[in-house]
């Protein structure tokens, strides 16, 4: 039976005992912070289950797609070299939201395996927890599940949370027996880890809610969470005892085969790159791109992975990129995004996959020289783990990934104490406001409808502590019972204005959580208790309401032109400009950003209502507002729609309409980072300035160009032409000078132990120092060749040695040799190197200290 038929069996089996079949959520959870990936079927359903949320059905059933690779649930090292260990998996689960409970919970599960799936009854293994004496009932007296396939197990295994907080309960697992020809024991003996007893359905009776003490407070209606691992399921259907061997992996193994070029497909780096796909290919399809922190960075570990995994297989170009189409083969049908968004997949794997190309080999070469001298059962230092992790982008797991392969381990205490010095260093280069303090107590938020309003100090702060006054000239923290003023949030930033009555008048600077009032004493002193008038500055408050309502326009028409994967990224809204960062693999085309500004405008000219409505998360998001990934919304959201171009969620403040917003204009398209993109736009009077300033610009340009307006191009251009050939004409003269003078040096070669040595001057810029010494390495080989030059008041120095020389003097060695001299340092290939140095009155004993270097290795 193949994988597709068991999900859509299972699915259609609860939907015909009433259960609403629910997609599968995204692999990042949109409104948890506690979780870095989904990891279960019930992450989307965790509200629920506290009765923060309701749902118009108490029953559901779903496919889920998990992923456990970084944080507390983390599988990543074991992942290729075990029968069961994924990063990326599907679960198949039922749930009651305080419909059903234990009896029904243990029917279905075995009504379906049974049944359904036809097992039989002997090759199944029942556990409880040990303290369950309900669930073992049902199981023995109501199922008639035989007893001596059927044990109790203590809290380790048997009973379950999501997390260190959140719902929980005793579990009841459902194992499959291999049979005696594979070594393993049953559940809870001591031969348990055996492979002969798998567990392929998980029931979870969920009765707690356990807070940040550890108590167990009870759910308001118990519930029940199952989960059945479609892939383990799967491998007992077919018949076989690795996952590795179903259908789902065996046609990528296949996949990796054909793109690898290679005839025998047992090698468990076919394993690994098979998992990773999967994983790699839905967090990117959900929003997540390679990054060096949170999410990005577990992504970037599992590409690198396996990317590190086909080098081994002889990978040199690009390939894993080239695997996600078998992959939509396979799961296409079930998960139809992951052909809607292969284009964007593609791109950002091939970029990542370049990115790591370009030190892949210099890592790896690093790490085989530090190596060299362990015997099995050695350990790789700390500090080598942190200077691959430093230095070439290697986390952590991808060397004891290798080192586990050589039979060695790695020194992690050692790598943490480097990491943390690193920590150390950072955070002392950094510098910090000390004039703000949290303070107990609330402000009420009352500027969405008023900017000035009668307020009351209710406490101070400065120098980072309470104060009961505030004196002229001082600068501190005001915190008020209510407040017009928006706090830095969301991207927005915060308000600026005057509190002000009674002789007193504090300039506000900048509004921050908390609703810190942060400024400066103008005039009188303020004391805890003072009434007051709070006066947001209104001409602010506007020009940044039109710059946050673009935004929402802006993700709006970016989703429109480049594609649905586009998922904000970050944003930084303020009173003069905007700036939005969103997940795209490629730059935007000039004429992209013409269709993107175009559509905006048209949103803007249609002078739809900025409509503001508060509703419950999960009718917003039915509804189609758009949730912002690591955004953290309460049970009730604001949803702010501006007709039908744009709705998202937000806390932020608006314009009426969105002619408010007057023009839109795109200053700037950069990259960020690895598969992320920042747009930076003006509107209303800020991108009328800025287009008064280009064509002020314009016009001086065309001014010292002795050209008009309309001709300003042509004359730009055949001036350009006309330069370039100017440039290659004095290109050529250097060139012939260049070839001239390395033809004088290769002169002074001298022969040693049969190789051409060759140190001496060479001024000029780099291009021209290299391209000197792969002449002279083409006309002297076999050599090695220091050559110097001096420019802008420093000395460049290049070693190259012919490939045949290398065994005897690497070029790193000798370019570092003269750098010394100069008090510099340098780096490269073991046939190429440069370095540098501020010492130019040192260059003749650099290059004397060259020559003794070659003359004691070819002696």
């Amino acid at each position: 039976m193949k994988s597709t038929e068991i999900r859509n069996r299972f699915l259609q089996f609860f939907a015909r005992h009433g259960h609403e079949v629910v997609a599968s959520s995204p692999l990042v959870p949109a409104n948890d912070q506690s979780l870095l990936f989904t990891n279960a079927g019930m992450v989307q359903f965790k509200d629920v289950f506290l009765g923060r949320d309701r749902r118009p059905y108490t029953r559901a059933a779903s496919a889920q797609r998990c992923l456990r690779a970084g944080g507390k649930h983390n599988d990543l090292e074991n992942v290729g070299y075990t029968a069961r260990h994924h990063t990326f998996f599907e679960m198949l689960g039922n749930f009651s939201f305080g419909d059903y409970f234990k009896r029904d919970a243990i029917r279905y599960a075995w009504e379906f395996l049974t049944g359904e799936m036809g097992l039989p009854a002997d090759r199944l293994w029942v556990t409880v927890f040990e303290g369950d004496d309900e669930a073992a009932r049902i199981w023995l007296d109501e199922i008639g599940v035989d007893a001596a396939r059927f044990s109790r197990i203590g809290e380790a295994d048997n009973f379950w949370s999501m997390g260190d907080t959140g719902p929980c309960g005793p579990c009841s697992e459902i194992f499959y027996d291999h049979g005696p020809g594979i070594a393993g024991g049953p559940p809870g003996s001591p031969e348990a880890d055996g492979d002969r007893y798998v567990e392929i359905w998980n029931l979870v009776f969920m009765q707690f809610d356990r807070d940040r003490e550890g108590r167990l407070n009870p759910l308001p209606k118990p519930s029940v969470d199952t989960g059945m691992g479609l892939e383990r399921m799967a491998a007992v259907m077919q018949k076989v005892t690795s996952n590795y061997d179903i259908d789902l992996f065996q046609g990528l193994i296949r996949a990796v085969g054909e793109v690898l070029d290679l005839s025998d497909l047992r090698d468990k780096s076919l394993n690994v790159i098979a998992d990773h796909i999967r994983a790699a290919a839905f967090l990117v399809t959900d929003g997540v791109v390679p990054g060096n922190e949170g999410r990005g960075y577990v992504l970037r570990r599992i590409v690198r992975r396996a990317l590190r995994h086909g080098h081994r297989l002889g990978a040199t170009d690009p390939f894993f990129y080239r695997l996600v189409a078998p992959l939509i083969r396979e799961m296409g049908e079930a998960y139809p995004e992951l052909a809607r968004d292969q284009a964007h997949v593609e791109a950002v794997l091939k970029q990542e996959e370049e990115r790591f190309a370009e030190t892949l080999s210099q890592g790896l070469r690093l790490l085989e020289q530090d190596i060299a001298g362990l015997k099995a059962g050695g350990v790789i230092p700390g500090a080598t783990v942190f200077r691959l992790y430093d230095t070439y982008g290697f986390p952590a797991d991808l060397t004891a990934d290798i080192a586990r392969e050589r039979g060695l381990s790695i020194d992690m205490v050692g790598f943490e104490r480097e990491m943390t010095a690193q920590r150390n260093r950072a955070r002392a280069a950094q510098s910090f406001r000390g004039d703000e303090v949290v303070v107990a107590g609330e402000t009420e938020f009352c500027g969405y409808e008023e900017v000035s309003v009668p307020v009351r100090v209710r406490a101070l702060a400065a120098g980072g502590r309470t104060v009961p006054w505030l004196s002229p000239g001082e600068e501190g923290v005001v915190f008020l019972d209510r407040t017009p003023f928006y706090a830095e949030s969301g991207g927005q930033v915060g308000d600026q204005g005057l509190l002000e009555g009674h002789g007193a008048r504090f300039v506000v600077e900048d509004t921050r959580k908390g609703f810190a009032h942060i400024g400066r004493m103008a005039e009188g002193t303020l004391r805890v208790g003072d009434e007051l008038t709070a006066i947001v500055s209104a001409s602010r408050r506007i020009a940044t309401a039109a710059h946050h309502s673009a935004t929402h326009l802006l993700h709006a028409a970016l989703r429109r032109v480049l594609g649905t994967h586009v998922t904000q990224r970050g944003s930084l809204v303020g009173p003069e400009r905007l700036r939005f960062d969103f997940s795209h693999s490629q730059a935007v085309s000039a004429d992209e950003i013409v269709a993107i500004e175009q559509s905006v405008n048209e949103a803007i000219r249609a002078n739809s209502e900025v409509a503001i409505a508060y509703m419950a998360l999960s009718d917003a998001v039915s509804g189609g507002a758009m949730a912002l990934f690591g955004e953290k919304y309460g049970e009730q959201v604001r949803v702010v729609a501006m007709g039908g171009y744009s709705t998202e969620l937000c806390g932020g403040t608006h314009v009426s309409r969105t002619g408010d917003i007057g023009f839109f204009k795109i200053v700037s398209e950069t990259a960020v980072g690895s598969g992320v993109r920042r747009i930076e736009a003006v509107t209303g009077a800020a991108a009328l300035d800025y287009v008064r300033v280009l064509e002020m610009r314009v016009n001086e340009a065309a001014q010292a160009l002795g050209a008009t307006r309309e001709d300003l191009v042509d004359k730009a251009l055949r001036m350009k032409a006309r330069v370039e050939a100017l440039e290659k004409e004095i290109e050529q003269a250097r060139a012939r000078a260049g070839l001239a003078a390395s033809r004088n040096l290769a002169a002074e070669a001298v022969e040693q132990g049969g190789v051409k040595t060759l140190v001496g001057r060479l001024d000029g810029d780099v291009k021209g120092l290299r391209e000197a010494m792969d002449r002279l390495k083409g006309e002297l080989r076999p050599a090695a060749i220091l050559l110097a030059s001096i420019a802008g008041g420093r000395v460049t120095l290049m070693a190259g040695v012919t490939p045949d020389v290398v065994a005897r003097v690497n070029a790193v060695d000798l370019v570092n040799e003269a750098a010394r001299v100069l008090g510099g340092k340098g780096g490269g290939r073991p046939e190429m190197a440069q370095a540098g140095g501020p010492d130019t009155g040192a260059v003749d004993q650099a290059l004397e200290a060259a020559r003794e270097f070659l003359r004691s290795r070819f002696a």
